[in-house]
């Protein structure tokens, strides 16, 4: 590979459209797979991988090891983002958060009230009844980001404070309602594990690896309390040294966001969508997705995201307690709400949760066709909407990409990697 093919393949990379196309790449793979008829797709997701010292073993299928393990990592990233957004980004400032709040209230209320009308009266589906609530952000963000110019930057950021929202509403919907049998003896241990975090960070230690240590131990803790083990990422990340905004880029909280970016975003999320997302097409029909399970999620997360996203905004601008950023229109805002439908990782994990063990013969697959289909069509609204380019944004000057990235465009770019 000459220079020029590996500048241009770093390119690739580093585009913020890149983690979103890898992520269909990998359904799709996973879908191929699952339905070419061979048997080690199924056998690889069910062995048992065993990790331990002695009597102190973990013994799981590589899939729990998948939504167990490498997911807790990706809620440490979301956990980091979500603490610099909340100090120092646009979630810091109460005038701005107005507006992302009340669309991510309605984003999440009316997907879910959509899911569970259709449900009621079945309990064990009413399980699933926060799978529609939930936004990809790398989705979203690559449908944006493939759209180039005709998107504001102010709608990139806007988007992005909704999904970081809704991801914090995701870590305290997991922490309520999918928080299995506790574990008093194990829930201590997690409880040590929080006090030598605290220590750590009021004795200002700055280097990473201390952190980490005692972040494996509390994610064990947690993994064998009854909750569930990805919410140690989010604590281990409140722990992590800050600073102050203008010290905030030589941090310990910094280089672990950024130098978690590229492996979350180019291996944790492929590797679980291929995990998660291989559904076995065989005697299925159209039909199946007007079944209760998958039409409360696809109308939840196709219908429920526009209405609940827009109402909101509305209701927030209207009443005047906020107002919409510039160069931002009603047409733009309702794009946005589409493509907020795009659920697709976050949705796969709630539903491991509210499906796992087995509970209804094929809930599992169900969840995941309706998460599929309304994903589906959310993203193509989108496009279709934000993809006409306005006369207001016709005028704009053209963005050029090889400029420095103003620290507005780079809030808005979540999940684009760093050198």
């Amino acid at each position: 590979m000459n220079t020029t093919d590996l500048g241009d393949w770093k390119k690739l990379v580093k585009h913020e459209a890149a983690p979103g196309i890898l992520l269909v790449i990998a359904t799709i793979a996973a879908l191929t797979v699952a339905n070419s008829g061979v048997s080690w797709y199924g056998a690889m997701l069910e062995t048992n991988a065993i990790v331990g010292i002695g009597a102190w073993t973990l013994s799981k299928p590589l899939l729990l090891w998948i939504n167990d393990g490498l997911m807790a990592v990706f809620f440490l990233l979301v956990g980091l983002e979500l603490k610099r957004e909340v100090l120092f980004g646009e979630l810091s400032d109460v005038k701005k958060v107005i507006l992302p709040v009340f669309a991510a209230i309605g984003g999440i209320v009316v997907p879910s009230g959509i899911y569970a009308i259709i449900n009621w009266g079945d309990p064990i589906a009413m399980n699933g009844w926060a799978i529609p609530a939930a936004t990809d952000i790398a989705f979203a963000l690559g449908v944006l980001a493939v759209l180039g110019s005709r998107v504001p930057v102010a709608l990139k950021i806007l988007l992005t404070s909704i999904a970081v929202l809704d991801d914090l509403a995701a870590i305290v919907i997991i922490a309520i309602f999918y928080t299995n049998q506790l574990s008093i003896l194990s829930l201590g241990f997690a409880g040590v594990a929080l006090m030598g975090l605290f220590a750590l960070n009021r004795c200002h230690v700055k280097t990473i690896a201390p952190y980490v240590l005692v972040g494996l131990v509390l994610w064990v803790a947690v993994l064998k309390s009854g909750v569930h083990a990805t919410l140690a990422g989010v604590a281990l990340a409140i722990f992590i040294p800050t600073g102050r905004k203008d010290t905030h880029s030589s941090t310990a909280a910094y280089r672990m966001e950024h130098g978690l970016h590229p492996w979350v975003a180019f291996g944790i999320l492929p590797v679980f969508a291929f995990a998660n997302a291989g559904v076995t097409l065989k005697g299925l029909s159209p039909m199946m997705i007007f079944e209760p399970v998958p039409l409360g999620i696809a109308l939840g997360l196709f219908v429920g995201k526009q209405i609940g996203i827009f109402s909101g905004s509305w209701l927030a601008v209207k009443s005047g307690l906020a107002k919409l950023p510039d160069q931002v229109g009603w047409r733009e805002v309702y794009g946005l709400a589409a493509l907020c439908g795009i659920g697709f990782t976050m949705s796969l994990f709630i539903g491991s949760l509210a499906f796992e063990g087995g509970s209804g013969p094929d809930y599992a697959v169900d969840d995941r066709v309706g998460i599929l289909t309304g994903s589906f069509f959310s993203a193509l609204l989108g496009i279709l909407v934000l993809g006409r380019k306005s006369k207001r944004q016709s005028d704009l000057l053209p963005i050029d990409e090889n400029l420095e990235p103003t620290d507005a465009s780079r809030k808005a770019r979540t999940l684009e990697t760093v050198d």
